[in-house]
């Protein structure tokens, strides 16, 4: 009578050397049939990672696919610990199979996007939920700890980067005046002439003076000004905080003991909260000069006029509800800058779409809330 022959059970043992160098030994079967008692072994190993140099399969007995693939990735879960493990006792024929399977790394599964499919969309903006919900988490730990410093430097003045500060409100504030009030001067000239050619056929043409004043003031003026400091300062510091990361100084001030939010983030965010009220009662400035002369130029209305009916037209209230929304604004764009600023990896790629989110997130959540501060104004009555 023929007898099937009885698979050996897989065994591993660890063998030192004089010199403190230990060597995985394994004997037995590893063939599909002994997979799971050796993987239950295997995960019951204790190894020393820095002292193991190789694995020997010179007393395996039988050997297959499926016990090659789990030695192979036994060896790479060891040498993730930094030291090379060689593997040793290796016949040319197990060798071949060990190279086929360094070969043939089963591939990264990619979900099927060859067309509109429910699932994918539901997946899709399931996955967007997931990524917002993660950055409104990582906003609001950085709001929180900018609640700690701001109360620890109150306590303690001295603490405060004053200088840090004025540089930052040097290339926020300063070096942005020239093309805000260049951009602010052409909306506020495109504005008086698109409504003076409309409001001219109904003989209404002075009434562009109130069109113009009333819309920079409260909502042009600051909007525009939010949304080109989002795409010149915003992208500035992300991708300064994105080099600081890829360089890993970020992690070196955690080494040292500093407190990232009080070195890198207070200063930024400080320095824009001043820098928008004031780039907003220039690009307010600018753009009432640009409708000025364009209604001058255009409809004939002299200055003295344009000022006359400007001052019938507006408040004081005008004017404060625009720059009451700078700060808040401010705050939004530096807080997102420095969160995707923190984000980055270290790759130049990385830096590259983070910086590009950056601006993309400041610009609708800057818009988003001078919405919500448009129905607050009007339910309150102002």
């Amino acid at each position: 009578m023929a007898f099937l022959e009885k698979n050996k059970a897989p065994e591993l043992h660890l063998d030192t050397d004089s010199e403190g160098h230990q060597s995985l030994i394994l004997s037995g079967d590893w063939t599909v049939s002994t997979l799971a008692d050796a993987d239950q072994q295997i995960s019951r190993l204790n190894v020393a990672k820095d002292k193991l140099t190789c694995i020997d399969v010179s007393e395996v007995d039988h050997l297959d696919t499926s016990g090659a693939w789990l030695i192979h990735r036994t060896r790479g879960q060891l040498e993730f610990s930094g030291r090379k493990v060689q593997l040793t006792g290796v016949t040319p024929i197990r060798e071949s199979l060990f190279h086929e399977i360094e070969k043939h790394h089963p591939p990264r599964w990619q979900p099927d996007r060859s067309g509109f499919t429910i699932v994918g969309f539901l997946e899709a903006t399931g996955r967007q939920m997931v990524e917002v919900y993660k950055d409104t988490l990582a906003m609001l730990h950085i709001l929180g700890s900018l609640g700690i410093v701001l109360s620890t430097v109150l306590l303690q003045p001295k603490r405060l980067r004053s200088i840090a500060i004025a540089v930052q409100f040097d290339r926020s504030c300063i070096g942005a005046v020239p093309i805000v009030a260049l951009m602010s001067f052409l909306i506020g000239a495109i504005i008086s002439q698109q409504g003076g050619f409309y409001l001219r056929q109904f003989g209404a043409d002075i009434f562009v003076v109130d069109l113009a004043g009333i819309l920079v003031l409260r909502e042009i003026g600051v909007i525009l000004t939010a949304i080109m400091v989002a795409g010149r300062s915003g992208s500035a510091f992300t991708a300064e905080l994105g080099a600081m990361r890829m360089q890993e100084e970020v992690d070196a001030l955690h080494v040292i003991g500093l407190s990232v939010t009080e070195v890198l983030v207070l200063p930024r965010i400080l320095a824009l909260m001043i820098a928008l009220p004031i780039l907003t009662f220039v690009a307010d400035i600018s753009a009432l000069f640009g409708a000025g002369l364009i209604t001058w130029a255009y409809l004939d209305i002299p200055p003295a006029a344009f000022l006359t009916q400007l001052q019938a037209a507006i408040t004081v209230n005008t004017f404060v509800v625009g720059i009451i929304k700078a700060p808040f604004m401010a705050l939004i764009v530096g807080l997102i800058a420095c969160v995707e600023g923190l984000k980055v990896e270290g790759s130049s790629e990385s830096l590259g779409r983070h910086t590009t989110m950056s601006v993309v997130k400041a610009i609708f959540l800057v818009i988003v809330v001078d919405g919500l501060f448009a129905m607050f104004f009007a339910a309150i009555g102002v």
